[in-house]
């Protein structure tokens, strides 16, 4: 029996050491890309003007045009300085002005299309050429010159030609602006008269606009046009619920059951929000798959896994339709929305989910009120598990909502999955329930922002949100009967 204990500690110290080993080999290569990439820009990009976000290749100049056709190059935070130092002395060569991300955090905050707009994703390096015929001339050479580079696809732009990170627009160079009949200001181009109109971000040429590449640059024909299309077949779409660098999510009706129902379908896209582990939107997608069928079977109420497949690079992930409203959209309407009591069965609620999902060996990271949806029957139930992780499984990518994520983990660097995640994210859940408020380590007590809550549960908030040791957290099982007792405690 002893020999059998040493033996499970040295395989469990082996893994914890290949863990660490993996963690590492990530962060190093993080690091050797944010160093390469503040080289090349300082090299090709020197110029900085009024945001510092972005930097240039020069400043602008006689002759530069106002608006046109702009060229975008699509890039990854890992390939980006590959194109950069592909792409960067032809332009310059020509004399051509173009603009890139300071960062390669930037460049992933474009791609994710939160910080920035869902338009924005993809939109690595600007191009502004100054007719339309040097336009069509670039496009083409820098397609040459990136063939090969996989990178996200830019929403709404024109793509050069099939499987090209090279996109393009109709748009301002420099910005202008008008007033919106609501009073808002919003960017604006000329038309043909001179006339300001408004720069639409989801269309790529303008009604009034010839396209120079149309001819020149047709996409080709997808082998994946000809394969079934569940989409068309068996999933008919009928509303997009969210939109971001790594995928969408749509409200669909399955057609191929009997009788028909309502589903949600999950796009992972190919390249879109890769990491520096080289995990993209079409991996998490998939891995959600995998993970939800998974902590179904051990009969935690997740979303049902309907189906999953892959088409035209991307993969799709069908589950269950859960009705109800989140956690969210109930606090929405009016702060404080709910009795202190009904709170914490809520909490209770939460952290048997949490319990449930460690006991099966995974971390959550998600937990947040508008991934937690409040059916009829008054159950909470957990949507959106893409950025799960096994317990202590390196992850490339601090998968996090602000205001309900670990305050340990604000970096870009990699990490490593822990239950206390979840935890910290469960107190700042509670925190927002009681108070209406986003959870701020300088943030007031619990007991200061609203009445009659029990000294007990700011202790017990305390020790979930202000411990700067997250092994110190208590655990969800503990959390439990915690939340049961103060549920019981309130009349």
């Amino acid at each position: 029996m002893r020999k059998a204990g040493l033996t499970k500690a040295k395989s469990s110290s082996q893994k914890d050491r290949q863990l660490e080993l993996t963690c590492a080999r990530i962060q190093r290569k993080a690091e050797k890309l944010n160093a390469e990439w503040r080289s090349l820009s300082t090299c090709f990009l020197p110029v900085v003007n009024d945001d510092p976000a972005w930097r240039y290749s020069r400043a602008a100049k006689a002759g530069d045009a106002a608006q046109g056709w702009k060229l975008h190059l699509s890039a990854t935070i890992l390939n980006a300085g590959t194109i950069l130092k592909k792409v960067a002395p032809f332009l310059i060569s020509c004399d051509i002005q173009f603009k890139a991300p300071a960062s390669l955090q930037l460049l992933l905050q474009l791609n994710s299309g939160v910080s920035f707009g869902y338009p924005q994703v993809g939109k690595f390096i600007t191009v502004y050429p100054r007719t339309n015929d040097e336009a069509v001339r670039l496009a083409a050479h820098l397609h040459k010159l990136t063939d090969g580079m996989r990178a996200p696809a830019v929403p709404f732009d024109l793509q050069y030609c099939r499987k090209s990170c090279v996109y393009y627009r109709y748009g301002a160079f420099s910005y202008e602006e008008i007033e919106n009949s609501d009073g808002r200001k919003i960017p604006a181009i000329r038309d043909q008269t001179g006339k300001l109109v408004p720069d639409l971000r989801d269309k790529a040429c303008p009604d009034w606009a010839d396209n120079p590449f149309r001819g020149v640059s047709e996409p080709e024909i997808s082998q994946e046009e000809s394969k079934e299309n569940p989409l068309k077949s068996t999933y008919r779409i009928f509303r997009a619920l969210k939109q971001r660098g790594k995928g969408g999510v749509y409200q669909a009706i399955d057609v191929g059951t009997i009788p028909p129902r309502i589903c949600v379908v999950k796009e992972g896209r190919a390249f879109g929000e890769s990491y520096w582990d080289g995990c993209d939107g079409f991996q998490m997608i998939k891995g959600e798959a995998k993970i939800l069928k998974k902590i179904e079977s051990l009969g935690i109420n997740v979303p049902r896994f309907y189906s999953s497949f892959e088409l035209d690079g991307n993969y799709y992930l069908v589950t269950e339709f859960v009705e109800g409203q989140s956690l969210d959209e109930m606090m929405m309407p009016r702060k404080r929305r709910f009795s202190i009591r009904q709170i914490f069965k809520y909490a209770r609620q939460i952290a048997e989910l949490l319990a449930q999902i460690h006991d099966a060996g995974w971390v959550w990271r998600d937990c947040k009120p508008a991934n937690l949806i409040i059916t009829k029957k008054g159950l909470l139930r957990p949507l959106d598990f893409e950025g799960a992780c096994l317990i202590n499984q390196p992850t490339a990518f601090n998968w996090r909502t602000a205001g309900f994520s670990a305050s340990e983990n604000k970096s870009f660097l990699p990490t490593r999955a822990s239950e206390a995640e979840d935890i910290y994210s469960l107190g700042t859940v509670v925190f927002y329930l009681l108070t209406g408020k986003i959870y701020q380590p300088d943030s007031s007590s619990v007991r200061a922002l609203r009445r009659n809550v029990p000294a007990a549960a700011e202790d017990l908030l305390d020790k979930i949100l202000v411990l700067p040791l997250r092994e110190k957290r208590p655990s969800a099982r503990s959390l439990v009967d915690e939340f049961d007792r103060l549920s019981n405690f309130i009349k």
